[in-house]
């Protein structure tokens, strides 16, 4: 059994380790992207997590062949075929990744495939000796790794007695879990993904951290199920419809702040949809969200793009339209090229960029995303204390996270720093979530009680910084990232997504109510607006404030479906049964329409980054 269980561990140190010789002659390759030894070591460092896992894949193999090398005697050429397989296939993906990256600038991923369809067409762009010489380092490399392989399988003594044998098969079997757990990163909600290794403002960094056969085979998921291409109508038809629906520019729009280079914070409230708001009637569970509504400015008709936080998020920062049964921020090839304010206000008004959350940043990608789109530092779960992880089952409590949020900009700009940069933070909550797991009891109802307790998180947030010297100067924005389906509610009654969207602090001129239907993903062009920054790359955000607004609706998309709301008409449309599930009002069949336009225009245009 020994010699079995040392061969294993050789097996898969032996591909960490080629792995990691492989992202350093990646790197070396691509010597004019700048970066340091340092900067080799970090992307060793931040990549190993993945290499962990995808060796463990590789791992599956010999492992079976071993278990049963217990009863019977497997040839040497069984396990030779899967190591020659295995080296093709490691040499394959290192020289595509490679050669490909110069061209693409993203990791290797199955999109490469369609291009086996019109080989000529691609080779078109290489001459005959850049194939050929890549051909010779596949060979080259496929020999090494299966030469690797080899050296270090032994000769497998037999096992005479069947208790022995039985015994060693028991213990290989209660290792399976292990390496289940292995695969999928932990017993974590989030698993294993590309965006766990994201930790740079240097894409190159980022991608250089990524296992290049793990960003493949991930792909295939949403190359296979979610990349999905809307087309109702003619695109001349989809394109006039568009543009009189979304207009980027700003044009004489009321100005709403006594400053354009205030600090910023946005928050996300988990879940918090209007049900549980004043605009539902309940006031009562959201007390502070109804105050500030009246103290600050309130968007009242505002209604969330999406139903899931990962489509929210991106909703939010980016001003890009959800899908409903693809995620973009689990596509780091297509959300990285998307505009986003934390990017913008660095770029144009040299922010320093924050993001606060209490969960696991590395689920859904989420990391990646916000690397991607200018936050360049990320306070996490993992930043925490053991016993501030374990405050919540999600991970830190909002109480807890809200103090960090509050230290962060009060220390910003504390007489003892030196700190001349505007702020921006993002934050997420999290507490407003299943298991509704608070440290306060206020209603008999648990989910009532959750957000009552974010409702009380807020507030006491609030009141603290208005009482500090940063208040005359900051721009607190507050929104939920989605509904949540309570009890009866869903789909079919507009409530369910209509959100409250409130902007406070010492930065608000004077408390005003917007009543104009709007969208979550409209908050980057009117943010921008107002601070007087051009947003023309946010082509699916449109200016509240601005003159140029004369459209105003809100579309809404869910698994398989979307609805579309303006001041006067709610329509849902399903896409599985075909059909109008539910309408009020007169425009169904006009809003219709503009809901197809616009997700076949957005596809189009996530098909195209």
């Amino acid at each position: 059994m020994k010699e079995r269980v040392l061969y294993l561990v050789k097996f898969y140190v032996a591909t960490v380790l080629i792995f990691l010789v492989a992202k350093v002659f990646f790197m070396l390759y691509h010597y004019d992207a700048l970066f340091t030894v340092g900067d080799i070591f970090d992307v060793l460092r931040h990549g190993l997590s993945l290499d962990l896992s995808t060796s463990l894949y590789l791992l599956t193999v010999p492992f079976l062949l071993t278990i049963i090398s217990l009863w019977v005697r497997i040839p040497k050429p069984v396990f030779r075929v899967y190591y020659f397989i295995a080296a093709v296939l490691l040499a394959l993906a290192f020289v595509a990744d490679t050669s490909l990256y110069e061209f693409w600038k993203f990791k290797l991923d199955a999109s490469c495939l369609q291009y086996l369809e019109t080989p000529t067409e691609a080779m078109a762009s290489v001459s005959t000796w850049y194939i050929l010489f890549r051909l010779v380092v596949i060979i080259l490399l496929t020999i090494a790794i299966y030469w690797i392989y080899v050296k270090i399988t032994p000769q497998f003594p037999k096992l005479t007695a069947n208790s022995q044998k039985l015994i060693a098969t028991l213990i290989a079997l209660l290792l399976i879990p292990l390496m289940v757990i292995g695969i999928r990163g932990g017993i974590d909600e989030s698993t294993t993904n590309i965006g766990q290794v994201y930790y740079s403002q240097n894409q190159f960094l980022n991608h250089a951290a990524v296992n290049p056969v793990f960003s493949f085979f991930a792909s295939f998921e949403k190359t296979a199920s979610n990349n999905v291409t809307y087309h109702f109508m003619d695109d001349k038809e989809c394109d006039e419809i568009v543009s009189q629906l979304y207009n980027t520019q700003s044009i004489d729009s009321d100005t709403l702040l006594t400053t354009q280079h205030p600090n910023i914070v946005i928050i996300l409230l988990e879940s918090c949809g209007g049900e549980f708001t004043e605009i539902g009637g309940r006031a009562d569970i959201t007390p502070n969200l109804s105050r500030l509504a009246r103290e600050g400015i309130y968007f009242s008709n505002c209604y969330g793009n999406s139903w899931r936080t990962d489509r929210g998020t991106v909703c939010t920062w980016s001003g890009y339209p959800s899908f409903p049964t693809m995620s973009v921020m689990k596509i780091p090839s297509k959300s990285r090229s998307l505009p986003n304010i934390a990017r913008t206000l660095k770029e144009q008004r040299d922010y320093q960029t924050y993001y606060i959350y209490g969960g696991d940043i590395n689920f859904t990608n989420m990391r990646s995303y916000l690397v991607s789109g200018g936050f360049e530092t990320l306070k996490w779960k993992a930043d925490y204390t053991k016993e501030e992880q374990e405050s919540a089952q999600w991970g830190v409590r909002d109480d807890i996270t809200l103090d960090t949020v509050y230290d962060l900009i009060t220390d910003h700009h504390s007489p003892i720093t030196t700190h001349h940069s505007p702020l921006l933070i993002g934050y997420s909550t999290l507490s407003s979530h299943q298991p509704w797991d608070v440290p306060i009891y206020h209603f008999d109802d648990e989910v009532y009680n959750s957000f009552y307790y974010l409702d009380q998180c807020i507030g006491n947030f609030i009141d603290k910084l208005r009482k500090s010297a940063v208040w005359d100067n900051i721009l607190v924005i507050m929104l939920p990232d989605h509904g949540f389906p309570y009890k009866v509610r869903d789909e079919s009654d507009p409530l369910l997504n209509h959100i409250p969207m409130i902007w406070v602090g010492g930065a608000v001129k004077a408390p005003k109510r917007i009543e104009q239907v709007c969208n979550q993903t409209d908050l980057p062009a009117t943010l921008l607006g107002q601070l007087g920054i051009n947003h023309d790359e946010y082509t699916f955000s449109r200016d509240v404030l601005s003159k140029t607004y004369t459209q105003p609706f809100a579309i809404h998309t869910y698994d398989d479906g979307y609805t579309m709301t303006d001041s006067v008409s709610f329509v849902n449309y399903d896409f599985i049964s075909e059909r109008v599930v539910i309408e009020q009002g007169k425009k169904n069949p006009q809003l219709l329409q503009w809901g197809r336009a616009i997700l076949q225009a957005a596809s189009t245009d996530l098909n195209n980054r």
